[in-house]
C-alpha cells in the first residue's frame, strides 16, 4: 500500500499556512499555529489517531484567532480528502467516547463524501484558553466541510471547558483512526460510491 499522505500550502492575506499530513503515522507532531490551545487540541487528535502532522502557520492573531483556525481546519481537511484518495477499503465509519476528569465526550465521523456537522457546546464555557467558544463550532465546521466527512460530536457532561476539548479531541483522533483503517474491498457503500 502507497503511502497515505498529503500537502497544502495555503497564503491569503490572512494566513500563510504549510500543512504535510502522514495518515498511517506514528503520532509524531510538529505543530506551530500561533494558538497555544489550538496546538494541543491537534496534537491531541493526531496522537491518539496515529497521524503525522507537520503544520505551520502565521496569522492575523492581532485581530483575533478566527481566521487562523478556521484556515488551518480548511487545510487539515483537504489534508484528509487528498490523503484519503478514492477512498476505496476504507472501514470509513468511526466513533469513540473519552472521558477527562469528570467531562465525557463522544465523536462519531463517516468519511461518506458528504459533509455535515452536528455540534452542541451548551456545556462549554463562554471563553476557554482566552478565545470565544464558538471558534471551535467554526473549526469543526470548516474541517468537516473540506475533509467530507460526517461529523457528530456530543459533550454528554463535564464542568471544565479545557477538559471537554481535550476529551473531544481524543474521541476525534480516534474515531478518524478506525475510519481511515484499510478493512474492506472496494468502496464501503451499498450504493457503490461515496457522495
Amino acid at each position: 500500500m502507497s503511502t497515505r499522505q498529503a500537502s497544502v500550502v495555503r497564503k491569503t492575506n490572512e494566513t500563510d499556512i504549510e500543512l504535510k499530513l502522514t495518515l498511517d503515522g506514528e503520532g509524531r507532531n510538529d505543530i506551530s499555529t500561533g494558538v497555544g490551545f489550538a496546538d494541543h487540541m491537534l496534537d491531541l487528535m493526531c496522537f491518539w489517531g496515529g497521524f503525522d502532522l507537520s503544520l505551520k502557520c502565521k496569522g492575523d492573531l492581532h485581530i483575533d484567532s478566527h481566521h487562523t483556525l478556521e484556515d488551518v481546519a480548511l487545510c487539515l481537511g483537504q489534508a484528509f480528502s487528498e490523503a484519503l484518495g478514492d477512498r476505496k477499503g476504507i472501514v470509513r465509519v468511526g466513533n469513540a467516547k473519552v472521558p477527562m476528569d469528570e467531562a465525557l465526550a463522544e465523536v462519531v465521523v463517516d468519511l461518506s463524501g458528504r459533509p455535515y456537522l452536528v455540534y452542541d457546546d451548551g456545556l462549554l464555557p463562554a471563553v476557554i484558553a482566552g478565545d470565544e467558544k464558538d471558534i471551535w463550532r467554526e473549526f469543526l465546521k470548516s474541517f468537516a466541510y473540506k475533509a467530507a466527512m460526517n461529523l457528530h460530536v456530543n459533550f454528554e457532561y463535564g464542568l471544565n471547558g479545557h477538559h471537554l476539548l481535550e476529551a473531544a479531541f481524543k474521541a476525534l483522533g480516534m474515531a478518524l483512526s478506525a475510519a481511515v483503517r484499510i478493512g474492506r474491498k472496494g468502496v464501503s457503500s451499498t450504493k457503490g460510491s461515496l457522495d
